[in-house]
């Protein structure tokens, strides 16, 4: 494995999007390191187990993309710890999901979404919204100088 910093935290259980997420970002070089987390259980583990601490910031990514529909524990369930976690909250986490329940939408902004896209249905249209997450989040978004201290707000 290489020792450059983890981009993205890819949590998807649709192989389908799982793909298309990473032929659009390889395409149009947006991210080189990303992690696929295939469950919600799977990203807890990667952010949280016991190897994490270990690992150090290269294993830190600098986005989270999160369904909300995944297998063993719940996008809202990753959402909520994440955000609950001074390590963790500064992270910029956008939900990219097919949920366009207002209950689903409202209670990501109570946990501390950064953004909420719903995902286009039609190929394309996924493409270019995955394109134009990678475009701000990885390339034109600014994060906090390495000597800020984690956790805290802005």
């Amino acid at each position: 494995m290489s020792d450059s910093p983890i981009e993205l935290l890819l949590v998807e259980d649709n192989p389908a999007d799982q793909e298309l997420t990473l032929h659009v970002l390889k395409r149009h070089n947006l991210a080189n390191r990303v992690k696929i987390a295939r469950d919600g259980a799977e990203a807890l583990d990667f952010i949280f187990g016991p190897e994490s601490g270990a690992r150090g910031d290269e294993f830190r990514p600098r986005i989270i993309l999160l369904d909300l529909k995944l297998p063993k524990v719940s996008g809202l369930e990753v959402l909520s710890r994440l955000k609950a976690d001074p390590k963790t909250r500064d992270i910029p986490v956008v939900v990219l999901t097919s949920s366009r329940q207002d209950t689903d939408l409202a209670r990501c902004y109570e946990l501390g979404v950064n953004s909420y896209v719903v995902k286009p249905v039609d190929f394309g249209q996924f493409a270019e919204a995955v394109r134009q997450l990678g475009l701000y989040w990885l390339l034109l978004n600014q994060e906090p100088p390495p000597s800020a201290p984690r956790g805290q707000g802005a």
